[in-house]
């Protein structure tokens, strides 16, 4: 396509606002000058989508002790949501409890893989595009050895949360 790049990307990206505007209907793109051959291109393999669960380890804390029973989080199945994206896969199951939902936690920094749970009890697990700090209480951060395996979960899949060690009462 005909479009000026933004750092190297044709795309918009939505978090930051940075890139080419975003299409809207009626929009036309320039596609550039004909080709005199079409050219091929090699696809990367796409990983066989499993109907299995998909079993993810996940290291207790820092805010596990804010739950009723944060053991819930590993006693039931998750269904990953159609409203999942790069900043988070939001989870569908059994919503877990806070102890005093009328407690606030600051913003502090979160990382990739970190298990957030906001005031509706549905689980999010932050993703490659997710903001360096969070609001909502960490029951859990997924294993630097799952965490790209949480990446490729598909909506309409179950997950399947296990401690990877045990917790600290």
């Amino acid at each position: 396509m005909s479009v000026a790049p933004v750092m190297g990307s044709r795309s918009f990206d939505i978090m930051s606002g940075i890139g080419p505007k975003p299409l809207r209907a009626g929009d036309r793109l320039p596609i550039g000058p004909r080709s005199p051959s079409f050219p091929e291109v090699e696809q990367a393999p796409v990983a066989t989508i499993s109907d299995d669960v998909v079993e993810l380890k996940v290291v207790p804390g820092p805010r596990d002790d804010w739950f009723t029973d944060p053991d819930a989080l590993i006693h039931g199945n998750w269904i990953v949501s159609d409203r999942s994206d790069r900043v988070g896969t939001r989870l569908i199951g059994k919503p877990l409890e806070l102890r005093d939902p009328a407690r606030q936690l600051p913003s502090e920094g979160v990382v990739r893989g970190a298990i957030q749970v906001p005031p509706g009890g549905q689980p999010v697990i932050l993703g490659p595009d997710h903001p360096v700090t969070g609001g909502y209480p960490v029951i859990g951060v997924i294993t630097d050895h799952d965490v790209d395996l949480a990446a490729q979960v598909r909506p309409g899949q179950t997950v399947r949360f296990s401690w990877s060690r045990p917790r600290m009462s």
